[in-house]
This record gives structure tokens, sequence and C-alpha cells, in this order.
């Protein structure tokens, strides 16, 4: 019973993925969009406080769908993110 729900479950998630896959293929370039992000250094101090250096914003390429493909996140997980912390 447990094998048989697992099994289940693995193939659902073969399935979502392939499926936000062939629909983000077929879109074709308009699957890509873009978002402004703001990238910015944490460098750790001495004393222990963390100095944060602003870089300049810039705009990250991103796939409009579910799940990263083609080597890009989603487009709704960088608009929740548009702040990017590089710790140093």
């Amino acid at each position: 019973m447990v094998k048989r729900i697992l099994l289940t479950l693995v193939a659902l998630a073969a399935a979502i993925y392939i499926g936000d896959y062939a629909i983000a293929r077929l879109r074709g370039p308009n699957a890509l969009g873009s978002v402004q992000v703001q990238p910015y250094y944490a460098v750790p101090l001495k004393d222990g406080k963390t100095e944060f250096m602003m870089l300049d914003p810039e705009m990250q390429t991103c796939v409009k769908s579910l799940l990263p493909h083609f080597g890009y996140d989603p487009c709704w997980y960088l608009d929740g993110r548009k702040q990017q912390r590089i710790q140093m």
C-alpha cells in the first residue's frame, strides 16, 4: 500500500514537471521574462556587525512557469526575492 502511494506521488510529480516544461517549450521566446533585482553585499566586520553595500539594480532573466527551466528561476520566485544578498 505504501509503495503504491509513493509510486503515485513520484509519477504525479514527474507529470507536473514534464507538463510545465512542455508548456514553457511551446511558448517559445514568450516563456522568458525579466525582473529587476537589487543585489547587495553583506560584509561582516571585526566587531561582529555587518556592513551592507548596495549595488546597482539589474535585470535578471526568468521563466514564466511554475518550476525552473532552461537554467532560469521562475518569475514568481524572483518577484518575491527582489533584494538578493551576497554574503562575503
